[in-house]
């Protein structure tokens, strides 16, 4: 396990993290509201897969509300 100083790093170290990070700077929003803007390039699991280096490290919460999965700033 590597420690919390190089998951931060390696995780802003994605153009794309950085980008749902600076959409986050914004307010909350939903994985799919996230995801929107990126469809084209990627499928909805490799953005999640995005989030979850996120959550990992710290930077992002999810939380669950039914079918709708906030996420914000950490």
């Amino acid at each position: 396990m590597r420690d919390p100083l190089s998951q931060t790093f390696a995780a802003l170290a994605d153009p794309t993290r950085r980008v749902l990070l600076a959409r986050l700077s914004a307010g909350e929003a939903s994985v799919s509201e996230l995801a929107k803007p990126f469809l084209k390039q990627m499928s909805l699991p490799a953005v999640t897969k995005h989030l979850q280096v996120l959550e990992r490290s710290g930077l992002i919460t999810k939380s669950r509300d039914a079918q709708w999965r906030p996420c914000k700033l950490n």
